[in-house]
């Protein structure tokens, strides 16, 4: 397939964001999250230089995301419907095929049957339509969060998440790969194993490693004692020093400080990450849980950006959810 999904870095024509929209699911962390989300499409808007496309996903949602973000410039709301605010899952993948720009859609289950929420399957067709983009429906099940895009062919993902048998029953990877090739233009797929503790996700890679420049892949390094994933990152940075891209280049691994233990109410370590940060236009956005990996954490990313502001900002509330700032957004490319 000629196809090609840009890397993130690459020009953005807008940035899609889901706005918490239902409370039955928020419960008391819904004005909070709410509020993270309106921080992000500020800073998007502004120093991220991005046109925020902001869905909400019901009428409550849409009044509320007007009252709080309605006159800040770059904004746009876009009324829809969704299960819930997970637009890097449930939307398309934008990239560019033979004749301009396309998305392609996949199927939906809720991360492998755990959540299921009434028109989150609609979701890419939404986007797509409302982006005047055609859409290539494909019949696997795939989350964009999943898959990570160096913008030349190569694709970064997970065992644990493609080949779960809650996803696509008895896939090998390649089968795998043959899918990814036809769908999103994959050259080559690198493939790492486990992801974080308690991800109800199965291990999204984009809380594990991301391509931040051609040949360059960040992964995080435990902080503190009693890190719950630090075998997970260790493991993905052996990997990956081993591996090549569909270029030829060894890969240059950047290990970056994790937020440590992030412990939710139950007691248990939620899968705070900080590699669930989000490159805009003229910004790089992180999630912050804790106050000092968090600042090491932006101080590594200025590094590996300096053409970007790299801006830290809270996702706890958001994080009661399961994801961050990247499973909330998803790029449309210029």
């Amino acid at each position: 397939m000629n196809f090609t999904v840009p890397a993130e870095w690459a020009p953005h024509q807008a940035m899609w964001l889901g706005f918490p929209s239902h409370a039955d699911l928020w419960l008391d962390d819904l004005d909070a999250a709410r509020a993270e989300v309106a921080a992000l499409a500020r800073a998007l808007a502004g120093p991220g230089a991005e046109h925020v496309r902001l869905m909400t996903g019901s009428p409550e949602g849409e009044a509320a995301a007007r009252a709080m973000l309605g006159d800040v410039a770059g904004v746009e709301i876009v009324p829809g419907a969704f299960g819930d605010i997970w637009l890097r899952d449930t939307g398309p993948i934008f990239g560019q095929g033979e004749a301009g720009p396309r998305a392609q859609g996949f199927g939906f289950n809720g991360w492998g049957g755990k959540y299921e929420l009434e028109h989150d399957d609609t979701v890419a067709s939404q986007i797509a339509s409302a982006a005047g983009v055609p859409l290539d429906a494909h019949p696997f099940i795939l989350e964009g969060g999943a898959v990570d895009h160096d913008g030349e062919g190569t694709v970064l993902t997970t065992g644990q998440c493609v080949l779960n048998p809650n996803r696509n029953p008895g896939w090998t990877e390649a089968e795998a790969e043959a899918a990814l090739a036809g769908s999103l233009g994959a050259r080559k797929v690198l493939w790492l194993g486990e992801g974080l503790t308690n991800d109800h996700t199965d291990g999204h890679v984009d809380n594990l490693a991301r391509f931040v420049a051609p040949g360059v892949v960040a992964c995080p390094v435990a902080w503190g004692r009693g890190d719950p994933n630090s075998r997970a990152y260790d493991d993905a940075a052996q990997r990956l020093a081993g591996m090549s891209d569909a270029a030829g280049r060894r890969l240059q691994v950047m290990r970056i400080p994790s937020p440590g233990w992030i412990e939710g109410e139950d007691g248990r370590p939620l899968p705070a990450s900080h590699m669930n940060f989000l490159i805009a236009n003229k910004a790089v956005i992180v999630p912050l849980y804790a106050e000092r990996p968090g600042a090491l954490a932006v101080q590594a990313l200025e590094h590996l950006f300096p053409g970007r502001q790299v801006i830290g900002l809270p996702s706890t509330a958001i994080l009661t959810g399961g994801g961050s700032f990247h499973c909330i957004t998803q790029q449309e490319p210029a």
